[in-house]
């Protein structure tokens, strides 16, 4: 905003060409852009709006866009390459691989819960210890290429162990928090539901199976996006049309995972964990979706937040087992017993609320679906 303020006290209301200075001090991104909407998502992220535009005699900032695009002077021997065609500028179509990627990840999850099923003792730890290598590596995979990858926003460390940990938590934690509460466990996950300590494995083959349609309803919330993007003629019209498309791409991938999570639970034979996966999924599918864009921050925070919460719960209940300490575990205590899942049910919802309120407000910009430059 200081940068608009500058360029509005350098800028006279009367004066003769008013877009002379405005190319001037945004001269570098007139000069790479590769179609007028790329510098109109320019100007926007430099806090320049509609009701700015008419300041510079246009009726809004589409419009100065197309101007300022053909003032640029540009060499006929060495032309800009054509506008693409993809949902994001600068980015191709994804190819039928990495359309095809996002299966593997889920293939490989329930190809390894059915070899626990099938397998005892030291082979049963080694078939573990196999599919969770594969699983990492498939899902690594599916989120360096294709819709769900974040093109110079590679993963960062903290945020993949934050996102394990979750993960972690829906394949173990309720069972590991229950044997505590009540006193266990007695060994270690022996990879049976009815062991003391027993594993859910449904919820992590759904949401391994789920990045299917988490790849491709990315892809078509940044398709549409970008639609609009040509046909709006106003950054609020932009907005308000992008909208609907974003809780439609949230509200696909939610039904898709209810689907999957209902299949996985009547083919293991486990209790639907419908609440807690959904949220869960739902955290995640989001913070991918603004990690696509470049909001990188927001997603980071909020996992890290919502990991530590349920590290926290089952500190507290531990920690309730020192002498004088019994009232530490009596929030978690409350919570279960009114509902066995309400830890992750409550925190991972929590956090998927916070992270849908702030992608409705930040992938409707325009600036959001041009290729970052920086996490924002």
């Amino acid at each position: 905003m200081s940068d608009l303020g500058e360029l509005n006290r350098s800028t006279p209301a009367g004066a003769a060409d008013p877009v002379k200075a405005l190319l001037r001090r945004h001269h570098d991104l007139c000069l790479r852009a590769v179609d007028p909407l790329e510098i109109a998502a320019g100007l926007e992220a430099h806090g320049i709006t509609d009701r700015t535009a008419a300041r510079f005699r246009h009726r809004d900032v589409f419009s100065l866009a197309e101007e300022l695009y053909a003032r640029v002077p540009r060499d006929a021997d060495s032309p800009h390459p054509a506008p693409s065609a993809g949902p994001v500028a600068g980015r191709s179509r994804p190819t039928a691989p990495a359309v095809l990627l996002p299966l593997l990840p889920g293939a490989l999850c329930t190809a390894s819960v059915v070899a626990l099923r099938h397998t005892h003792g030291e082979t049963r730890l080694y078939a573990a210890a196999a599919g969770i290598l594969a699983v990492t590596l498939a899902l690594r995979a599916a989120l360096r290429r294709g819709p769900l990858s974040g093109p110079g926003h590679p993963a960062r460390s903290a945020t993949a162990s934050w996102t394990c940990w979750l993960i972690g938590y829906a394949l173990l934690g309720d069972g590991l928090l229950h044997m505590v509460i009540t006193g266990g466990p007695d060994g270690w996950p022996d990879g049976t539901p009815g062991g003391d300590w027993p594993l859910t494995a449904a919820p992590v083959v759904a949401l391994t199976l789920a990045c299917a349609p988490a790849a491709w309803a990315a892809h078509l919330f940044t398709t549409r996006a970008r639609r609009r993007l040509r046909s709006s003629r106003g950054l609020e019209d932009f907005s308000a049309s992008v909208r609907p498309v974003l809780l439609g791409a949230v509200a696909l991938f939610t039904l898709a995972l209810t689907a999957l999570l209902a299949a996985a639970s009547a083919l293991l034979d486990e209790p639907p964990a419908l609440p807690e996966t959904l949220a869960l999924g739902a955290l995640l599918f989001l913070a991918r979706l603004l990690t696509i864009h470049g909001f990188t921050y927001a997603p980071k925070v909020i996992l890290t937040v919502t990991a530590t919460a349920q590290a926290l719960a089952l500190a507290t209940v531990v920690a309730a087992r020192l002498p004088g300490c019994a009232v530490l575990s009596t929030p978690v205590e409350t919570l279960t017993a009114w509902n066995p899942a309400a830890v992750p049910t409550l925190t991972c919802g929590a956090a998927a609320l916070t992270l849908l309120i702030h992608a409705s407000r930040k992938l409707p910009r325009a600036s959001a679906h041009i290729p970052p430059e920086r996490p924002r």
